[in-house]
């Protein structure tokens, strides 16, 4: 009873994620087979439904195509103005994902789920947009149809030599928390194609010859409804997980076949196969791995994986239990799995043996309730040599003589304290002495010990003694049931030492995957994934380990590093490739070119194969080990999961920065062209005034345009060394060249390249005459300086004084450039230092580059640059710079003598 109670801790994460999913929209999809079907035409339905209702509904992406009937659903709901987005000098109408933000309807219509949106975007696909709208909050309905699933973009290629470009993860429509099919039998499409409510006129024939051809509309379809279908049958485990149904709801058919360590596993297996394909039902083949398989002999592990390859290469799902009651844990598994069938093999073992041991099958059959169980023949036995037990090995030799030993220890103890104790005590060291028996070497041994225990309990203690004849009746049943207690402890005991060594098995497994997992998520990079992988599995297999990764044009190249101790056969050069291609094992213990060394498994993500795995063990056996073999694809499994976040990272990260690229294209090219026009202008206007009336201008006048023309000239000189001066800060191109300078020197050469841009205004300086060298590049740090003065000038009134002053300390010079303006707008303090950035009092134009190079400059210095308000009015800008303890002592004489 308690066996079927749900686990408390994951009750607990179910309403977790509940009450996650609880504080964000919902997702509603509807799913056609292809276009034309009705999706928009039942989403817009749906809307007037919630509308009616007083549901604040938005459409913020309908594509109606032109058909009448869909227009006239579009009004009277309330639409969200689209984005226009410039691209290669086109304009295209985007979905506003701010403004939907900012809006934030109850439900929200976005059309095409896959859509692509435009470079630049925040997001690169429409079912990003919905991802943040549903975090939001905001419950949104959309549209797609079966060929944008990614995992079925190869057969949808295949079925209609159409290669769809425009895909979306399954995962999007498996969080979906409901998908409407909508459905629509080929022949009416055909006939609503015809009647132009799918494509205009002219492209009617080019459709139905090609992909709305009747037979890809047939398989379409079929895709749609399968996927439809599966989903449904999601739902339906879902439910009865969350209220733990544990009896089978026989709503689609699944079989679940078992198979073991025997010869008859093929037959099973083909039954199984036979019966899904009749019955189009899926498919699970199960082995239960029990403590005394852990023995097995090497000719039994073959014949087990041989048989599970099979069921594999039959299309079944192949799970490994691990358990003591293999008919318990079968029934609990397809209790799990919603199984309504199971097949398992006739007994062949003798009758007695049946009743004396039990019988899986016979407790498969009276505990299986609603489920059908299935006992199917087993091939015929080849002789009795069949059903023997293999030889016995030395390991087990050798626990038949310590049990024999043991209890002739056990014996000469209690014949020490024969004359002292009590016959029952004497039977205690025999039954401690089972136990020890039992733990250390196993069943047989144990069975042995404890007969051994009873004869000699008999022979020597029992009267008349020295004899196995017993004088009073009554030890008749001492010995019974000390031979009963021994068997159980034994047993007890023998289950014990067996659970015990699952255990280990188990936690190395859990460690390894645990510590695989950990590393994985710790660090970041393709290359530094790829050396932890190959790392563990070469730790964990004691093998070589190669790790191969797909390239642009699908070919797998070879991970250089600490892969380099696979040692490459260039006759198996081309079996990563051929994994890759097919998506399939191959390699040692297949049967795809196993005349390899090593077993190359792919790396499987969710959009398909990244990569290639090869292995070759010392022990080439231990990949036939059924527990190893899993072991290790679970391990591929989170190499391949972890390849792929790391891929989608660097993806994200390369669309980002060609977003912010462009951003910044886009913004360098509107700032430089608005602030290129005034000097050109200038200087046009200039230039042709000199040319045009060259007779009509006196001197002054001439001298008057030219300088017009240098000072413009000029303007447009600083512009542009701005521009590159950003660039090159940016590329971290920038070679300091530095040199021990006098600070107030650096100062003096600023103010004096600033001669003629202060106009009115005065500039006060204080500069203590004690200041220490700085080692700086002199050139750039004057630039700093003709940064702030000039920025101060921009944005002080005209006639006001601007301060500029410097100070040190044991650690740094702080220079100081204050003036008498506007002050810094709270809270844009750090975001003047931006590119681009340019206050609004500003009384000249520029690019809003000028404090950007000024932090640039001082960070390369190992500085730092701040400012804030005076308390007076104005801004405060100050920098510093650092100052080395030990002063050049020939500078200090030649400044002093100064």
């Amino acid at each position: 009873m308690n066996s079927q109670r749900p686990d408390p801790d994951t009750l607990l994460k179910r309403v977790q994620a509940e009450e996650a999913r609880q504080l964000q929209g919902k997702l509603k999809v509807f799913f056609g087979a292809n276009p034309g079907v009705g999706k928009t035409y039942a989403m817009l339905e749906a809307a007037h439904e919630r509308r009616q209702e007083g549901i604040d509904v938005v459409i913020g992406v309908v594509e109606t195509h032109g058909r009448p009937e869909t227009d006239a659903l579009v009004n009277g709901l309330a639409i969200l103005p689209r984005r226009a987005v410039e691209y290669r000098g086109t304009v295209l109408d985007e979905f506003d994902l701010d403004a939907a933000l900012e809006r934030r309807p109850s439900v929200i219509l976005i059309d095409e789920l896959a859509h692509t949106n435009v470079p630049g975007m925040r997001h690169a696909k429409r079912w990003q947009d919905i991802q943040e709208l549903l975090k939001a909050g905001i419950t949104v309905y959309t549209t797609v149809n079966v060929q944008h699933l990614e995992s079925l973009n190869d057969v949808i290629a295949q079925i209609t030599g159409v290669r769809v470009r425009e895909t979306v993860p399954d995962s999007v429509l498996e969080r979906a928390d409901d998908v409407e099919l909508i459905d629509l039998p080929p022949d009416d499409l055909l006939q609503r194609l015809r009647d132009g409510k799918v494509y205009v006129p002219e492209q009617i024939q080019h459709a139905i010859h090609n992909f709305f051809a009747k037979g890809n509309l047939i398989a379409l379809r079929e895709l749609a409804l399968r996927r439809t279908a599966e989903r449904v049958d999601q739902q339906m485990e879902v439910y009865r997980r969350d209220h733990a149904v544990v009896k089978t709801w026989p709503a689609a058919e699944t079989i679940l076949v078992c198979v073991n360590m025997k010869s008859r596993g093929p037959r099973l297996i083909r039954a199984a196969r036979q019966m899904a394909a009749d019955l189009h039902a899926k498919w699970i083949a199960v082995y239960v791995q029990i403590p005394r398989h852990l023995r097995s002999s090497q000719a039994d592990r073959d014949r087990l994986v041989q048989t599970l390859r099979l069921a594999e290469q039959l299309g079944a799902e192949i799970v490994t239990l691990t358990g003591e009651n293999v008919a318990q844990e079968i029934l609990s598994y397809a209790r799990s799995r919603n199984a309504t069938k199971i097949i398992v093999g006739k007994p062949v073992r003798p009758l007695w043996k049946e009743w004396v041991f039990g019988s899986v099958v016979s407790e498969l059959v009276h505990q299986s309730g609603e489920i059908d169980v299935y006992v199917i023949t087993g091939e015929a036995r080849e002789g009795k040599s069949v059903s023997r037990r293999n030889p016995a090995t030395a390991g087990e030799t050798t626990g038949y003589v310590s049990a024999s030993v043991g209890v002739l220890i056990a014996t000469a103890i209690d014949w020490l304290m024969f004359p002292y104790f009590a016959a029952a005590n004497l039977i205690m060291i025999y039954l401690v002495a089972v136990i020890v028996i039992a733990v250390q070497c196993g069943r047989g041994p144990s069975v042995l010990a404890s007969v051994l225990s009873v004869a000699a309990f008999n022979f020597f203690f029992v009267p008349s003694y020295f004899s196995f004849t017993v004088s009073d009746i009554q030890y008749l049943l001492t010995f019974g049931v000390m031979l009963m207690v021994a068997l159980v402890t034994s047993n007890l005991a023998v289950r014990l030492r067996h659970q015990a060594a699952l255990s280990r098995s188990r936690e190395r497994r859990t460690g390894v995957l645990y510590a695989m997992s950990r590393d994985l998520v710790m660090h970041r990079g393709t290359g530094m994934i790829s050396r932890l992988a190959v790392k563990h599995l070469r730790d964990v297999f004691d093998a070589q380990v190669a790790l191969f990764l797909s390239d642009a044009n699908g070919r797998v190249q070879l991970q250089r590093g600490e892969q380099s101790y696979f040692d490459l056969d260039p006759k198996e050069s081309g079996v990563a490739q051929w994994v890759f291609d097919h998506n399939e094992r191959a390699g040692f213990g297949t049967d795809t070119l196993p005349g390899t060394s090593g077993l190359y498994l792919p790396l499987v993500g969710s959009s398909g194969a990244i990569g290639v795995i090869a292995v070759r063990p010392k022990d080439p056996a231990l990949l036939l080990d059924p527990e190893q073999l899993h072991l290790l694809e679970s391990l591929v499994s989170q190499v391949a999961l972890a390849l792929e976040r790391t891929r989608l990272s660097e993806e994200a990260q390369q669309a980002h920065v060609r977003a912010e690229t462009e951003r910044m294209r886009n913004a360098i090219l509107s700032s430089v062209s608005h602030d290129l026009r005034t000097p050109l202008a200038t200087i046009t206007g200039a230039a042709s005034s000199m040319v045009e009336a060259q007779e009509e201008l006196n001197t002054v006048d001439r001298q008057d345009l030219a300088r017009s023309i240098y000072r413009e000239a000029h303007r447009l000189d600083r512009l542009l060394k701005n521009v590159l001066d950003i660039m090159r800060i940016e590329a971290g191109a920038v070679q300091l060249s530095k040199e021990w300078h006098p600070i107030d020197e650096v100062i003096g050469a600023a103010l004096a390249r600033l001669d003629g841009r202060l106009g009115d205004h005065a500039v006060n300086t204080a500069l203590p005459d004690d200041l220490p060298l700085v080692f700086i590049d002199g050139v750039l740090l004057e630039q700093v300086i003709i940064n702030l003065v000039e920025n101060a000038v921009k944005y002080t009134p005209p006639g006001s004084a601007i301060d500029l002053s410097a100070s040190a300390n044991d650690r740094e010079i702080i220079v100081e450039v204050a003036d008498c303006g506007a002050g810094i707008p709270t809270g844009e303090e750090d975001r003047i230092f931006d590119k681009f950035y340019r206050g609004k009092s500003a009384r000249e134009g520029g690019v809003g580059l000028g404090l950007t190079i000024c932090r640039g400059i001082v960070e390369a210095h190992d500085g730092r640059i701040w400012t804030e308000n005076r308390p007076r009015g104005g801004a405060l800008f100050r920098f510093t710079i650092p100052v080395s303890k030990e002063q050049p002592a020939v500078e200090m004489e030649q400044a002093q003598v100064r």
